[in-house]
């Protein structure tokens, strides 16, 4: 058996353990039961399962989560869509998702796929100094597409603002109710003058 303060108690039977543990008002918890004899140690069971379940709540808000931003363009998109759409990805791309990147043909333009490629092509030479070709361009029906993925230094730089920010909120200390100010401020409701009943 094992205290609370992570004392080795030795070996003693089950009865004498669950004895200590009422004295001391806490748990007995068997923390190795494969173990000959079974490993037992006192604590306060219900702070434990509180503890736990807030550093499983701090790792989750630590973590990135990856996104799949999907963007559509055309094969005769315009310069200046073309360029406010590469600006969306660059920020996608920077937050630490992946972007998605649709050219969509419509009629005879499927003709001339070499316009889709050299279009995602040109998507992937203006972001390489943030993001990597994860899957390379590939036809899917009337749709081709590539997907894009952070470099390994943008990824580990936005791992870091979310650790950053989940540390700030851990600090953060919750906002207080704010008082009441409606009721202060409101006016009661004007009474109708009552009209005399018909006769």
């Amino acid at each position: 058996m094992v205290s609370a303060d992570g004392e080795q108690l030795g070996v003693m039977p089950l009865e004498a353990a669950l004895a200590r543990a009422r004295d001391e008002g806490l748990d007995l918890v068997e923390i190795s039961p494969m173990a000959s004899p079974p490993v037992c140690k006192l604590m306060d069971y219900g702070k434990f399962k509180y503890e736990e379940k807030k550093k499983a709540s701090e790792a989750k808000r630590a973590q990135v989560v990856i996104q799949l931003k999907e963007v559509k363009l055309r094969p005769k998109t315009e310069d200046h869509d073309y360029e406010f759409k590469v600006r969306n990805m660059r920020r996608f791309v920077e937050e630490g998702n992946k972007a998605k990147v649709v050219v969509q043909f419509r009629g005879r333009e499927i003709t001339h796929r070499e316009q889709g490629t050299a279009l995602l092509n040109d998507v992937a030479q203006d972001l390489k100094d943030v993001a990597i070709v994860e899957q390379p361009p590939r036809m899917e029906g009337r749709l081709m597409f590539m997907i894009l993925a952070p470099t390994p230094k943008v990824a580990q730089k936005a791992r870091e603002a979310v650790k950053q920010a989940a540390q700030a909120a851990k600090r953060t200390p919750p906002p207080q109710g704010k008082p009441s100010t409606e009721s202060a401020s409101a006016e009661p409701a004007p009474v109708p003058d009552e009209q005399p009943a018909a006769p």
